[in-house]
């Protein structure tokens, strides 16, 4: 999930980086080193802006730079176990397909994918099951859940998020849209069923024959 945080840290400015364009400066140097990276380990800063410096800046003995202390919005994103995501295919593996939701890629492993055996053609990029022949490729779009999560501090793009579609309402879209139509058409069929169509019911309503 996105959500925003009112966050404070601390920048290095380099020497030469210093002058009188020192609020752009900030900004720049701020994206650079917080943007794309895991805050208290468990949620990636998407983006930051109203970046503010606090107070003064201090110069540590023995670096010319200028530590500045600084406030700033940040746009996070948490996933979480057991929740429910939306995106898209990227990548056919002989084990399963990756999917990008948000920012982050989760695996799709091959036996969480479907309730049916998998056929895996890697070279065309794509799985088929081999008794429903629902298929999947790059670009298709797909509802799954967060079934496993371990993110990666020094690289959060090969953080490891396990992910799967067996479960209702899951799935790729399509297969989500087709499983809806055939509910709505069981359950049209029940209630525009005639009534009176058991045993003795249909005996005591059924109309006599003129002789």
């Amino acid at each position: 999930m996105y959500y925003l945080d009112h966050r404070r840290d601390v920048v290095r400015i380099p020497p030469a980086r210093l002058g009188p364009e020192l609020a752009g400066v900030l900004v720049e140097l701020a994206q650079q080193q917080f943007e794309g990276k895991l805050v208290d380990g468990q949620n990636l800063a998407v983006t930051i802006r109203d970046v503010k410096p606090v107070g003064e800046g201090h110069i540590i003995h023995g670096d010319g730079g200028v530590y500045q202390e600084v406030e700033y919005e940040a746009l996070l994103f948490r996933p979480e176990i057991q929740e429910v995501v939306e995106g898209s295919v990227v990548e056919i593996r002989k084990f399963g397909a990756f999917v990008r939701f948000g920012p982050l890629d989760g695996l799709l492993h091959v036996s969480q994918i479907m309730d049916d055996r998998v056929n895996i053609d890697e070279h065309n990029q794509r799985l088929v099951g081999v008794e429903s022949k629902r298929d999947l490729k790059v670009g298709y779009k797909v509802r799954a859940r967060v079934v496993s999560l371990s993110l990666s501090e020094i690289s959060p793009r090969d953080s490891r998020i396990g992910l799967t579609m067996r479960q209702p309402a899951l799935g790729r879209f399509e297969w989500i849209t087709d499983a809806h139509r055939k509910a709505d058409e069981r359950a049209g069929k029940k209630t525009t069923a005639p009534p009176g169509k058991k045993g003795s019911t249909k005996a005591a309503t059924k109309e006599p024959v003129a002789s």
